[in-house]
């Protein structure tokens, strides 16, 4: 593992879109995880965005989010289904391989098993003329699927070879999913990694996890999981997984920091984790 592992999150960082592009790279960093508003709300516009992001040189690690589209039906269905092929359209132009998915909070949403299966199914069949991979991610105050065996096992039954898994710290340490069931998952159906941490020990309502997730997480390193986080990327590491991480750190505090020094914090982030992970896993790899 080493920087090139990692990417930053343009959700990280204040300020224009070339701006954090700049200072990601200037970091150090090769990669980036984007934000659909960091494109449609750029005030050159789509095009513009997409230039930008293109003349950066950096490594789109993926694209971001499509929220409550499983479990719909009728014109709530439809909807979503055009809200879905506009996002992969602006994927595929920014050339991203991974579409962000997270489990539905919506009250409209049904908990059917196989409905779920189903829309999954469609939506990974959608990106296939995109040759993009649909990464289905496990949101803690999901409704029906909000942790990350449940949503593994739905992506076992939709079968699809362009549908994984996204596996995000802040929401496995939220509800203290066991890191045991990491076992049960294959490494070339995690398509993606988020890590990030917080400051306090638990959170106890879906409401609450949902503030702390949008506002004050911190990278890791920083939070009082440190243990946990190590735990999981050493499991990822041994159980062979060599794809991306990224560090999804919604923190308003960091939005108000010039983003060298919100990018620095990174860089430490990536230097700590890869310390811990690599002496923990090098016998591993000697018996190997």
């Amino acid at each position: 593992m080493n920087l090139d592992h990692f990417g930053m999150d343009t959700i990280t960082l204040a300020g224009p879109l070339e701006a954090k592009l700049a200072a990601v790279r200037e970091a150090r960093f090769t990669q980036i995880m984007l934000n659909a508003t960091d494109i449609v709300g750029h005030p050159g516009g789509e095009a513009a965005a997409i230039t930008a992001v293109k003349a950066s040189g950096l490594r789109v690690t993926g694209f971001q989010v499509l929220r409550d589209f499983e479990g719909l039906e009728g014109r709530l269905h439809a909807y979503k289904l055009d809200v879905a092929k506009a996002m992969l359209e602006m994927c595929r132009a920014l050339g991203s391989r991974v579409l962000l998915v997270c489990s539905s909070a919506s009250p409209h949403a049904s908990g059917d098993a196989e409905r779920l299966v189903r829309d999954l199914r469609k939506l990974a069949m959608l990106a296939v003329p995109y040759d993009i991979r649909i990464a289905y991610e496990a949101l803690s105050w999901g409704r029906h699927v909000n942790e990350y065996p449940q949503a593994w096992e739905i992506v076992q039954r939709a079968e699809r070879h362009n549908l994984g898994l996204a596996l995000d710290s802040f929401h496995i340490l939220a509800t203290g999913t066991s890191l045991e069931t990491l076992e049960e998952l294959e490494p070339p159906k995690i398509f993606l990694v988020q890590l990030s941490d917080f400051l306090w020990q638990e959170t106890r309502s879906p409401q609450d996890r949902m503030e702390t997730a949008r506002h004050s997480r911190v990278f890791p390193g920083e939070g009082v999981h440190s243990e946990k986080v190590i735990e999981l990327a050493r499991a990822l590491d041994e159980m062979g997984y060599r794809g991306d991480y990224s560090f999804e750190v919604f923190n308003d505090d960091y939005r108000q920091l010039p983003l060298p020094v919100v990018c620095e914090r990174a860089r430490r982030s990536v230097k700590w984790i890869t310390a811990r992970v690599g002496r923990w896993s090098l016998p591993a790899r000697r018996r190997a």
